[in-house]
């Protein structure tokens, strides 16, 4: 910190730090007054999401002795996540209030809400908001405690400068951020545009999966059976993983034992095997490689076993094209969580060329797939990069050692 550097307590550069109101429900109406929680503080941004906005009267502003909210102000979340972040509150067309959960912050003159906010952002700023975080179930902090954070204040000439420069850095990184994301989204429309139109192709002869392989379940795997160790069963969330992840750290297991058993009849999967999710997330699908040596859990997840000539990697494409995911979804079943049925899943049509087409097919999507993944890599690398250098230009600037573009 620098020699002309003030070091002070939160509460102490705010000529008003209050917590906000104690709303109930039964407190709220459709309009008047709008209610500003914690859900609409972000790191450092503010959250409109006018379509969810909660409202109170004039008259229950009044009866409740409310304290208002002005355009300007910063308001500090004492929630997570994570606790103590800020952002200053804009014009949104109503008077506002805001929650008992968040702190209002009207700064002095002698500090500019937007170098605080920058602040805010800083490794330093959280490292002092957790020192003071309680809670074992829901973390938080309380206001005077939250006061008593200790904050380093250069002269306002100077936090005007540190505003100037990191606007500079923000915009730019901003840029940047964005150009990679679309980068990283075109490079998976790329691979998405050719596997929809494979599947579209309206030439090939459409089969239903009762023609291609035996759909099936397991038998049930009780809880009591459940082991730390031995042979892998995965249920419906252990193969979403399998499918979109090629891996999952699995944490049960069944006994060798056991395994020998529900194996005696049918076997389990096997190599050119699929494994489908049945419950919940549906239709993720996961080809059975070779060295795979697992259980499935009854009917959570489907199992196809071939019966005819065809290739086991383009049925596990198909399954991630629309023609397939909306068959699956259209024959799911139940209100709350979906379940796709072993009759219902026999059902599913998909287009089958001849096999020597399926396997060019496939051949050319393992290549565009390995190379949509190699570009992901490189442009996660870049958003990553991009987020260390904003964490190094705030540390930088409120170590005060931007290169002495604050002197």
């Amino acid at each position: 910190m620098k020699s002309n550097w003030q070091t002070k307590r939160l509460e102490e550069i705010c000529e008003l730090f209050a917590d906000g109101d104690w709303i109930e429900k039964k407190d709220q109406s459709k309009g008047g007054i709008r209610l500003i929680q914690t859900g609409n503080i972000g790191n450092g941004h503010f959250l409109n999401r006018a379509g969810k906005a909660r409202y109170i009267s004039e008259e229950t502003f009044k009866r409740l002795r409310c304290a208002e909210v002005l355009p300007g102000d910063c308001l500090l979340s004492r929630l997570p996540d994570p606790v103590g972040r800020a952002s200053l509150i804009p014009k949104t067309g109503h008077k506002m209030i805001t929650a008992v959960d968040c702190t209002i912050m009207r700064f002095k003159k002698d500090t500019l809400p937007e170098w605080f906010i920058y602040y805010s952002l800083s490794q330093g700023y959280q490292n002092e908001i957790n020192k003071e975080v309680t809670g074992a179930t829901r973390q938080r902090i309380s206001r005077s405690n939250l006061g008593n954070i200790k904050i380093p204040v250069p002269p306002v000439s100077e936090q005007q400068q540190l505003v100037n420069i990191l606007d500079a850095v923000f915009e730019r990184t901003a840029t940047a951020k964005e150009n990679a994301e679309k980068n990283l989204q075109s490079a998976h429309e790329l691979f998405e545009s050719y596997l929809q139109s494979v599947f579209e192709n309206g030439n090939c002869e459409v089969k239903k999966l009762s023609e291609l392989f035996d759909v099936q379940s397991s038998r049930r795997v009780h809880k009591a059976d459940w082991k730390t160790e031995g042979i892998p069963f995965y249920r419906a969330r252990e193969v979403v993983k399998l499918a979109r992840n090629g891996f999952v750290n699995n944490e049960l297991f069944i006994s060798q034992e056991l395994f020998n058993e529900f194996t005696k009849d049918k076997g389990a999967p096997k190599k050119n095997d699929i494994i489908i999710s049945a419950v919940g997330t549906l239709g993720e699908c996961y080809l059975v490689r070779e060295e795979d040596r697992f259980y499935i859990k009854d009917a959570s997840v489907l199992w196809f076993s071939k019966i005819s000539n065809v290739d086991s990697a383009y049925i596990e494409y198909s399954f991630k094209s629309q023609i397939v995911q909306s068959q699956v979804m259209n024959k799911s079943m139940g209100a709350t969580v979906g379940t796709l049925t072993i009759s219902r899943a026999k059902n599913i049509e998909i287009p089958i060329p001849p096999l020597k087409e399926q396997q060019a097919i496939v051949n050319k999507l393992d290549l565009l797939s390995a190379e949509t993944k190699k570009l992901e890599s490189i442009y996660q690398q870049k958003l990553t990069d991009l987020e260390e250098l904003r964490k190094s230009i705030l540390q930088k600037a409120f170590n005060g050692d931007l290169a002495g573009a604050c002197s």
